[in-house]
């Protein structure tokens, strides 16, 4: 595992629109990872009153939209008053070696028509946690963090079968639990990666498919949240490539941490 210094990469007006902020190249497990819940990380409230009232605003870019770089890059400097949620994708490979490509709806407000993994974001209500009360009313912090960061892995879970329809049972590696008799999916942590663009991060997992890429389509027409996305592609390392640069930021930075992923167990 590496812990990327974005200090490093500079404000190239040829540097690439994300930066990795966390390498795992070898993959995490659950187990391996873990997620510290604390106020010190919160966002800072801005000291200028009027501005703070209207952060939010410029953040999600419901303001300047024509200008949308030139805010964002302010914002990026300043990110420490900006709240930062986590997002996820998936590199989802089938087991006819092609990769999950999702093409968004034009009807969407972020990014659409742009090619993305799949995925979303973690539900802390989904575990029960919704701030930071219940880390000062007891003493399970460590319980809690340790659900926020099974919730991690949970979540790109529903999101793959959410928007691409397969059952969750067809997504690999699978591992049947101890205490129970039903089966549970591990999916390998890879890295995180921020975009510049409104500083999003994103946790980015690789996910093996037991399914070929023609069962996948029939599962896609019928997936819950497919109004989404307008397309699925399934498609090679080379066909990535050509698409990668029509990703979002945060995406591209995806794309780059799975190839990071490949070239280490080429390696090994």
């Amino acid at each position: 595992m590496e812990k990327a210094n974005p200090e490093q990469v500079g404000d190239c007006p040829d540097r690439p629109p994300y930066e990795l902020l966390l390498i795992c190249p070898s993959g995490l497990s659950p187990s391996q990872v873990s997620v510290v819940f604390d106020e010190a990380y919160d966002r800072i409230p801005h000291p200028a009153i009027d501005l703070e009232n209207s952060v939010s605003e410029d953040f999600c870019g419901y303001k300047f939209k024509s200008n949308v770089g030139k805010v964002s890059c302010s914002i990026r400097r300043k990110c420490q008053h900006t709240s930062s949620p986590l997002g996820n994708g998936a590199v989802v490979e089938t087991s006819d070696k092609k990769i999950l490509v999702l093409q968004r709806s034009y009807n969407v407000g972020e990014f659409p028509g742009h090619y993305v993994f799949p995925g979303g974001h973690p539900e802390p209500e989904a575990v029960g946690i919704v701030s930071h009360q219940y880390e000062k009313d007891s003493n399970n912090a460590e319980l809690i963090s340790n659900r926020i960061s099974q919730e991690m892995f949970d979540s790109i879970i529903r999101e793959v079968v959410e928007e691409i329809g397969v059952p969750a049972t067809t997504l690999v590696m699978l591992l049947l639990t101890v205490s129970r008799d039903d089966v549970t999916c591990n999916p390998d942590f890879i890295g995180i990666s921020r975009r510049d663009l409104n500083v999003r991060p994103t946790a980015f997992f690789f996910i093996k498919c037991n399914l070929q890429s023609k069962e996948i389509q029939q599962f896609y027409s019928r997936a819950q949240d497919g109004y989404e996305s307008t397309q699925l592609y399934t498609v090679s390392m080379n066909d990535l490539e050509i698409m990668a640069p029509k990703m979002p930021g945060c995406h591209q930075g995806g794309f780059a941490l799975y190839k990071l992923m490949v070239e280490a167990a080429k390696d090994t």
